[in-house]
């Protein structure tokens, strides 16, 4: 799932404890009318784990390992403060589901500025949500990023990117008690969504536009019978009202709201204050202190943040890092093939290699079978080069499958597929795009690379031992076995006859001729008309 721009964000979570009067202000306005709880009389420890930036799998592992080391000492509330922009939907999907399992704890998600896509989702699958005075969640819309920006899935795709998504938000929804209609229209851009109120008991609910049309159809207007007015009876007029202001715990009661609360143009996106009066948001918490006090909390609030290792790998595996390995390796494979032995420049391109498909696969990004598909194509390339002459089979299969490996380091697994397959959800199209532009790109700045190194750097100094110059024809000619003698031009004497091939006497020196074509006889003066090392051509002199 990618949202603007999805591949994160920093929220975090808590229980809800407003006291008596904030209790009643939700009880009567807030949808559901669930109270708020008071904070619990004793305290009890808390724990931060902030989720930031894109979510990615590098993401899910550590939270997994940030929960634990919570638990091990001995957490009872853990708070995620969320702060992201997205990520992908298969990360979000397996922290939503992760979040869910923890049942001997109490999750709060703390959104302190912005919870959007895949944020959204793991902020709806905790067991509260409060967020800070200036804050945003929702638009959890799942969307392509291409080299234009982000773009919309395909009508035909729509479905199936949308279907896990959706049925994660309904199982959060029946979980913790949130209008299933206001989750799905966080998902689905066509949803519209009326806010109304029962005109007698004041209950409120929230409807589609049929539904609204159909609860608060006007009875008949009042007629006029001899002059006299006549209005309808009170069973005449409508049940069901538009909800026309909601209590913002921010700007106090009276507050007004536009109908409808989700127009079919837009995905749902709730500021604290709506989100507060739809019934997501159990609260405002701008700081630790008031998260302290409203929770409990024992003492400082220790927060448990992502390791060194975890923030070194996320940088190995963005895409510019991972580019430019790319480049790396292919100039390093350029520049050994072009040089004799095993060197530097070899050693090199294994190790960019090694960090290339290393990162993705130890944060899970990528299988065991990506990295077996781009050794075997390697091997194949080697086999061609030194075992197989000419370039074949051998060769072009290799490339396929090192180039079908490498792109796949940056694809998602779909679930229930095999892992070689064809993209069709919105991050594994994103990935494939992705992968596709980046080996692109690194192989335009390899081109580049190349030139540079065959054209400038054998001429500096420190170079020389890694792109040594092209050797010049005095440097690969052999050694001339004839002193000099027997060149382009020189005359000679056959010594013996010339039918064709035979011996010649050029000054004092013997040498092996062979003639243009035509028999010569002993003691014919000769010409030299061309030498090839070893090999010298002659002809009958003229005049």
């Amino acid at each position: 799932m990618f949202s603007p721009l999805p591949r994160a964000s920093a929220r975090r979570i808590s229980v809800p404890a407003l006291g008596a009067m904030a209790a009643f202000a939700l009880a009567t306005v807030v949808y559901g009318g669930d109270e708020v709880s008071d904070p619990p009389p004793d305290a009890v420890t808390g724990i931060i784990i902030p989720i930031t930036d894109m979510i990615s799998d590098v993401t899910t592992e550590s939270i997994k390992r940030r929960v634990g080391t919570a638990i091990e000492r001995g957490a009872e509330v853990i708070v995620f403060e969320i702060h992201t922009n997205g990520g992908y939907v298969t990360s979000a999907l397996e922290i939503c589901d992760y979040i869910k399992n923890l049942n001997d704890v109490k999750t709060v998600a703390w959104i302190h500025t912005k919870a959007y896509s895949a944020g959204s989702m793991i902020a709806v699958a905790c067991d509260e949500i409060v967020m800070a005075q200036s804050s945003v969640l929702g638009d959890c819309g799942v969307i392509l990023g291409g080299p234009t920006g982000p773009q919309e899935v395909p009508e035909q795709l729509r479905a199936k990117a949308e279907s896990p998504v959706l049925e994660q938000f309904r199982d959060s929804a029946q979980r913790n008690k949130y209008d299933v209609l206001l989750c799905e229209a966080m998902v689905v851009k066509e949803r519209e969504v009326y806010w109304l109120e029962n005109v007698d008991t004041g209950r409120r609910e929230f409807v589609e536009k049929d539904e609204m049309e159909k609860r608060c159809e006007i009875g008949p207007k009042s007629t006029t019978l001899f002059g006299i007015e006549i209005s309808p009876s009170h069973g005449d007029k409508p049940e069901w009202r538009l909800v026309e202001t909601y209590h913002d715990p921010i700007g106090g009661p009276g507050t007004k709201i536009q109908q409808p609360v989700v127009a079919s143009t837009e995905l749902l996106t709730m500021s604290q204050s709506r989100a507060h009066a739809l019934g997501f948001s159990k609260g405002i918490v701008s700081n630790e202190d008031e998260l302290r006090e409203r929770y409990g909390l024992n003492g400082p609030i220790e927060t448990i943040d992502f390791s060194w290792s975890e923030v070194f790998t996320r940088w190995l595996t963005s895409m510019p890092v991972r580019g430019f390995l790319l480049v790396i390796l292919m100039l390093g494979v350029y520049v050994e093939f072009n040089t004799p032995g095993v060197g530097v420049a070899g050693l090199v391109a294994l190790i960019a290699l090694a960090i290339f498909l290393g990162a993705p696969f130890l944060t899970g990004l990528a299988n065991v079978w990506e990295v077996v598909l781009v050794a075997i194509g390697f091997a194949l390339i080697g086999v061609e080069i030194f075992v197989i002459p000419g370039f074949g089979l051998a060769g072009i299969s290799g490339i396929i499958l090192v180039i079908v490996g490498l792109l796949a380091t940056f694809m998602p697994d779909e679930p229930g597929r095999f892992p070689i397959y064809w993209p069709e959800l919105a991050p594994s199209i994103e990935g494939l795009m992705t992968g596709v532009r980046t080996l692109a790109i690194s192989f335009g700045l390899t081109l580049l690379g190349i030139f540079l190194l065959a054209k400038y750097l054998p001429q500096m100094p420190y170079m020389r031992g890694i792109a040594p110059p092209n050797p010049t024809p005095a440097d690969v000619m052999a050694e001339d076995p004839y002193g000099g003698l027997a060149r382009v031009g020189d005359f000679g004497v056959a010594v013996g006859d010339l039918r064709p091939a035979g011996k010649a006497r050029f000054g004092t020196q013997m040498v092996d001729v062979v003639s243009e074509g035509e028999m010569l006889d002993d003691a014919a003066r000769i010409e030299v008309i061309e030498r090839h090392g070893n090999r010298v051509v002659v002809r009958r002199a003229k005049g």
